[in-house]
């Protein structure tokens, strides 16, 4: 998309027949503009190879990326945040550590129910909700998502819940060295 924009912005100066005050100054920095805008698009690029490089290359990307959801960067927030998970004694410790153990709120007497943590990693929350959005084309996780839309829960609140469980698979995943087996939409509970 972005390579189309730099195209359709000199393409979009080269038709210009209107001259209005800045013109001048406008045919001199939006084609430098569209010029360092190609130069990062390379740049991302590169990055981007790169970093699939050293993902293919770490002994638990197969594991990682075999689970629906999960692509390069989110594989890379993993292992960089996470690693081979050995850090957390469970898996509710690593949903905690990233944000998705869901949080009592209480003041005084009142005591407000579940909700989503503020605390936490936040770019690997992050990371965990994106695949969790990613994964909906799964029949399991889709029937999940379902599961939780039927028990009213708004989109972001079933899809946080999708994240937390699949972080508890993740975790058995890089704890057992395993791949993800799918199951029947039919056996998720």
């Amino acid at each position: 998309m972005f390579e189309r924009l730099v195209e359709d912005i000199l393409t979009a100066l080269d038709e210009q027949t209107v001259i209005v005050p800045g013109t001048e100054a406008a045919a001199l920095i939006v084609p430098s503009l569209a010029g360092s805008l190609r130069a990062v698009l390379d740049q991302r690029k590169l990055l981007e190879k790169r970093i699939q490089e050293l993902l293919d290359e770490h002994p638990l990307s197969k594991i990682l990326t075999s689970m629906p959801g999960i692509g390069t960067r989110t594989g890379a927030r993993v292992l960089i945040d996470v690693g081979d998970a050995s850090a957390f004694p469970t898996a509710a410790h690593l949903a905690s550590y990233a944000g998705l153990a869901p949080a009592t709120r209480s003041s005084g007497s009142s005591i407000r129910g579940e909700q989503p943590s503020r605390w936490g990693n936040k770019q690997l929350k992050r990371a965990f909700f994106l695949a969790a959005f990613a994964s909906l084309s799964d029949p399991a996780s889709r029937a999940y998502y379902d599961k939780k839309i039927g028990q009213s829960k708004r989109h972001t609140q079933a899809l946080l819940c999708l994240a937390r469980r699949r972080v508890d698979v993740l975790f058995a995943m890089l704890r057992d060295g395993t791949f993800y087996e799918p199951r029947p939409a039919e056996a998720v509970s």
